[in-house]
């Protein structure tokens, strides 16, 4: 398989690293210096592309690959805003769209475990929830989209929550998200039920880019030569 990368940072890097060990070929590589060779002609030599590059970016990026009729893996948080644009333009162009806010196979299930966890707890007013997530200083958007993804599935299960916010609040009806950017932290997130009696919570917590880098790969070759919307539930066969 070709695979066009976008962003050639660390993580950019890392995800080259265990796609030529899968025993696919990195043919193009865009950083900030060589981003006007992402053009039709360089993008239909790819059979997919992946995307890890800024929020102010993403959006852009992945229309131009779209448009030429490239599926695209895309890994960046923070443009959520433009996402139901992105997936049109997939329908339209008769071609694939995988974004997730995490593509670790551990996170993914923790998404599982999470939303079971709330679906239990809603109801139990004794306990208050609350989120905490860490990650690097490097890191563009805050809270985290892997955050926000935990958070929109707890408002989803529990009645008397009814958005996120970041930082404490005294609102019952507010979820808080409190973030931390230390070095050189990949990610954690924890979600933590607190009662007088005791605590629940659950943590997922990333060594490294493998695993993040790992599962992109993996949605990479999902995602290849097939037409429509995908999340990593359907690359990892979660229903």
């Amino acid at each position: 398989m070709n695979i066009a990368l976008i962003g050639y940072g660390k993580m950019g890097k890392a995800i080259e690293e265990i796609a030529i060990q899968r025993g696919h070929q990195v043919m193009m590589r865009i950083g900030t210096a060589n981003r006007h060779e992402l053009n039709p002609g360089n993008l239909r030599r790819a059979d997919v592309v992946i995307e890890f590059t800024r929020p102010d970016a993403a959006r852009q990026n992945v229309l131009e690959c779209l448009d030429a009729g490239i599926p695209v893996v895309c890994g960046t948080t923070g443009w959520n805003d433009g996402l139901p644009a992105a997936k049109m333009k997939a329908v339209e162009n008769d071609t694939a769209l995988l974004w997730a806010s995490n593509f670790s196979v551990g996170v993914n299930i923790f998404f599982e475990v999470n939303k079971l966890l709330a679906s239990l707890m809603n109801g139990r007013q004794e306990y208050e929830v609350s989120m905490e997530e860490i990650h690097h200083t490097q890191k563009k958007d805050s809270p985290s989209g892997t955050a926000i993804s935990l958070a929109e599935q707890v408002i989803d299960s529990l009645d008397n929550k009814k958005h996120w916010i970041e930082g404490p609040t005294t609102n019952p009806e507010l979820l808080p998200i409190h973030t931390q950017r230390i070095d050189p932290y990949p990610g954690t997130h924890s979600v933590k039920y607190h009662s007088a009696i005791d605590d629940i919570e659950i943590i997922h917590t990333a060594h490294n880019r493998k695993g993040f880098a790992t599962g992109a790969v993996l949605a990479a070759e999902f995602i290849a030569g097939k037409k429509g919307i995908f999340e990593m539930k359907d690359v990892l066969g979660i229903r």
